[in-house]
């Protein structure tokens, strides 16, 4: 195929210097010397700050969804396959808004959750920290009595009345 339509054997041949070409890099030789001690391939740490970088786009990565923004209309004179894409990206887009929804739905009712339950909870104390003031009162004058001596069936009475009227549940038994 020269430029003269001769073939190669007629003597349209040209040398042309040709680039040597360079051997693959190959890794260092062991020592030549007598010692046959086998050198370990360490290969380099990576910076800590590097290392977290990777650490987080590869969570980024597989936690965040991601986000269709080219999306294209299903406008006239388009192809069926641009409508097939649309709405495959349509479908993908609406997904994730769903998917958004559904965890700030759910998000709301735990927290709503969480402070309801606070609610009970506080409220329940208030009750027992009240019931638990009105035993130790209780006790405490029970304590006074015994240590007082017998006044007399007036004294009696007199606390008899005052238990009946801190009952637990409020209602004076007569």
């Amino acid at each position: 195929m020269a430029s003269s339509g001769r073939g190669a054997a007629a003597g349209d041949m040209q040398v042309v210097p040709v680039a040597e070409r360079k051997v693959a890099i190959l890794p260092p030789r062991p020592p030549t010397s007598s010692s046959s001690a086998l050198v370990e391939y360490t290969p380099p740490t990576p910076n800590p700050e590097e290392e977290d970088l990777e650490v987080k786009l590869r969570r980024i990565l597989d936690c965040v969804p991601v986000r269709v923004s080219n999306t294209s209309g299903s406008s006239a004179g388009s192809g069926s396959g641009d409508f097939h894409q649309y709405r495959q990206m349509r479908r993908k887009e609406q997904d994730r808004l769903a998917r958004m929804d559904a965890d700030y739905q759910k998000r709301k009712e735990v927290s709503e959750f969480n402070k309801r339950k606070d609610e009970r909870l506080k409220a329940a104390e208030e009750r027992t920290a009240k019931k638990r003031l009105k035993r130790q009162k209780k006790k405490q004058r029970k304590k006074e009595k015994k240590s007082q001596p017998a006044a007399g069936v007036e004294a009696r009475e007199r606390e008899e009345s005052s238990d009946n009227a801190d009952s637990d549940n409020g209602e004076a038994e007569e």
